[in-house]
């Protein structure tokens, strides 16, 4: 990234050498990311994020249906924001949308799909792996599901592209969403998979850049820094997937077997391996969060782009867990530079920590 910062400085929409330059730089990544997904680099769009892609992907698709009269789409209720809110604005413009349920196995059941299907439905928008409890979608049979009644099916899959083997054509999608900054890229990069032949109106008009899918001149540098890590995470996905996963149950075995009053929310398997969701009875999960930061763990009560609020996990609360459970819940996600040492430092701090917690809980309760 900081040598495309020095030297591919041009705008890769130029023809001048300094613009090919960057070109170039735009072709390379382009070809990392196809290939992380199994796909070809002409279908490959660069946008700014996960979010944007599933933007450019969701309301594309409707826009470029609205002619035919399909005026229906379908989601999941467990989704990223970044989905049910384009799902919600698109209601407020009129389209018909349906939030398939979930139980507490946090997994889409295909029937449900199949009873929510009409012959309206443009696009099915379900997850690859949920960014809260790590369960990982049937997208392939929900996928071909949707396409036997003539519908389209995007997948955001920000939270397993460059962690497990993502492959378009396996999974049978039309689209897919991933994000840089998941497999270690840059923040503020990302990419929409586009199958070959599938209609799409641009969200944003402007320029022809992306083959006309995405105006505006391209993020050469954070697009670099995609490709480079795309690559990487090709490299030794398998076997970081495997590490994690080691690293991962051991943690909540530790947690489970030394902190009485927890739980693991949602399936086990089929999971990410780098994340887990634990509930702990009696423990304000913001308290609990402070409370391990302060120690030097550094943990989450669900997405990070939904920081900031005190309302209940969405995911949990979809899959129909009561109002303190959706309240007391951490998630635990494990990464590139976790080691063992790590693990054995929560389960040395953690126990202490959700004791004292629950101690000044049975004081205020008595006062």
């Amino acid at each position: 990234m900081a040598k495309a910062l020095r030297e591919q400085f041009g705008n890769p929409s130029s023809v001048h050498h300094f613009g090919q330059s960057a070109k170039a730089a735009l072709d390379d990544a382009r070809s990392a990311a196809a290939a992380l997904v199994g796909a070809d680099p002409s279908e490959i769009v660069f946008t700014s994020s996960g979010t944007e892609s599933d933007n450019v992907a969701i309301r594309g698709v409707a826009e470029a249906l609205e002619v035919t009269g399909r005026r229906h789409l379908i989601t999941s209720s467990i989704e990223h924001e970044a989905v049910l809110n384009t799902f919600k604005a698109l209601a407020r413009r009129g389209w018909k949308t349906t939030l398939l349920p979930v139980d507490q196995s946090g997994i889409v059941a295909p029937e449900a799909l199949e009873g929510a299907l009409t012959d309206d439905t443009a696009l099915v928008s379900v997850m690859h792996a949920n960014n809260e409890i790590g369960t990982i979608q049937p997208v392939a049979q929900l996928a071909r599901i949707a396409k036997a009644r003539g519908a389209l099916f995007h997948t955001d899959a920000v939270q397993t592209a460059g962690k497990i083997s993502v492959d378009v054509k396996v999974l049978g999608v039309d689209l897919l969403s991933l994000s840089a900054h998941k497999f270690y890229g840059p923040k503020g990069a990302g990419a929409l998979w586009i199958r070959r032949g599938v209609r799409l109106q641009p969200p944003m008009t402007g320029g022809k850049q992306e083959r006309g899918r995405r105006a505006g001149t391209e993020n050469v540098t954070g697009i670099v820094g995609l490709g480079v890590a795309a690559q990487l995470a090709r490299g030794k996905m398998a076997a970081e997937g495997d590490r994690l996963a080691v690293l991962r149950d051991r943690l909540e075995e530790g947690v489970l077997a030394s902190v009485h009053g927890t739980a693991i929310n949602g399936v086990r398997s089929p999971r990410v391996p780098n994340t887990t969701n634990i509930s702990f009875e009696r423990v304000e999960a913001e308290s609990l969060l402070i409370a391990l930061d302060l120690a030097g763990i550094a943990v989450s009560t669900g997405s990070a782009c939904s920081s900031g609020t005190l309302e209940p996990s969405h995911v949990l609360k979809a899959m129909g867990f009561p109002v303190h459970r959706t309240q007391n819940s951490i998630r635990f996600s494990l990464g590139a530079a976790n080691t063992g040492a790590d693990v054995d430092r929560v389960l040395e701090v953690l126990p202490g920590i959700v004791e004292k917690l629950r101690s000044l809980t049975r004081a205020v309760a008595r006062a």
